[in-house]
């Protein structure tokens, strides 16, 4: 009520933009967007079969389930859920799940939800959703959801109908009970369908519009595909598909962009998964990919063509009489000098 929420707190200080679009699109369904996202499985594999030996069991739900909590934890936007155009953030990390007790056209499906305080690692991670698993795959165990749930369908079809029409009015207006937000998995951080575990391939899933999940992955099962490397190479890898669908009101393109983008890093590197984050909240550096300083280019000087300087004109030589004339000119001076003695 007046913005108060048991599960989330009121974002202040929003731009423009941001504080508008929830009014624009009222609805979750109005604002998802659908991508798809590729990754190797090389690096996946080795890690699984280097924790093998050590005696630890992996699968690629664990590495997706702990790379979705700290994707979480780090990028905090994608934490953030819509109600009645008013954008919150979210106090806790918890994923969603569905399974089967029984891979049978008949057999009971559960939906279970793990919290988290995102500082978990990779190995904290797996123990809670296995012990989570375990405990619900027991037949005798019956889940808390699966409680509420079957409290709703014993009503008669007006009754249930009026029942959910009432709990949807509390959530809007954060009257919804902390006991029943507890048992929904649909007041979750995120939503994982694991197609991969029934060898079917990935979806794009729509969000709910009721509840606050505001991220829905689906893990489809790898396959072997054509992948160019380095922009060069043509190779056959095997990757894994991912379709996530993404409620695009809680943040803008770059911040979505810069997301996915640690999302395939850390599932390419999943040793970055095995250490735990700091209890302070911050992020170490090594997830904080920076650009490389660039450095300056010494320009080279041009040369400045200076001007020549014109030269002096050259002084021409003086031609001195040849000695052949001169005795010439004096013997024929001497010549008529005689004779005129004569």
């Amino acid at each position: 009520m007046f913005g108060f929420r048991n599960d989330g707190k009121k974002v202040k200080g929003m731009n423009i933009i941001d504080k508008a679009e929830p009014f624009f699109m009222p609805q979750r369904i109005d604002a998802v967007n659908y991508v798809t996202v590729k990754i190797p499985c090389v690096s996946l594999d080795e890690f699984i079969s280097r924790e093998r030996k050590n005696g630890v069991n992996f699968s690629y739900m664990h590495i997706m389930i702990a790379t979705i909590v700290r994707l979480l934890y780090t990028r905090k936007k994608l934490n953030r859920f819509i109600m009645r155009g008013t954008i919150y953030q979210r106090n806790y990390i918890s994923v969603s799940m569905d399974i089967k007790k029984k891979l049978e056209d008949d057999g009971e499906q559960v939906t279970l939800k793990f919290y988290f305080t995102g500082r978990e690692n990779i190995y904290e991670i797996k123990e809670i959703v296995d012990q989570e698993i375990a405990k619900n795959l027991d037949a005798k165990e019956e889940h808390q959801t699966t409680k509420v749930a079957k409290k709703f369908c014993a009503l008669p079809d007006f009754l249930f109908r009026w029942g959910l029409g009432i709990c949807m009015w509390l959530d809007k207006h954060g009257m919804l009970p902390k006991s029943l937000i507890k048992a929904s998995p649909f007041h979750t951080s995120c939503f994982l369908t694991n197609l991969k575990s029934i060898k079917l391939g990935h979806i794009y899933h729509h969000l709910y519009n009721f509840g606050t999940t505001t991220i829905f992955v689906s893990m489809g099962k790898e396959k072997m595909e054509p992948v160019v490397e380095n922009n060069k190479e043509l190779k056959i890898a095997k990757i894994l598909n991912l379709g996530l669908s993404l409620d695009e009101r809680v943040a803008d393109g770059l911040y979505m962009g810069k997301s996915l983008k640690l999302l395939q890093d850390l599932m390419a590197n999943p040793d970055a998964l095995k250490d735990s984050m700091p209890d302070d909240g911050s992020i170490p550096k090594k997830l904080v990919k920076r650009k490389p300083k660039k450095t300056k280019k010494v320009k080279k000087v041009k040369k400045v063509k200076t001007e020549k300087k014109p030269k002096a004109p050259r002084k021409s030589k003086k031609i001195k009489p040849l000695l052949n004339k001169t005795r010439f000119k004096r013997k024929k001076k001497d010549e008529i000098a005689s004779e005129e003695g004569k």
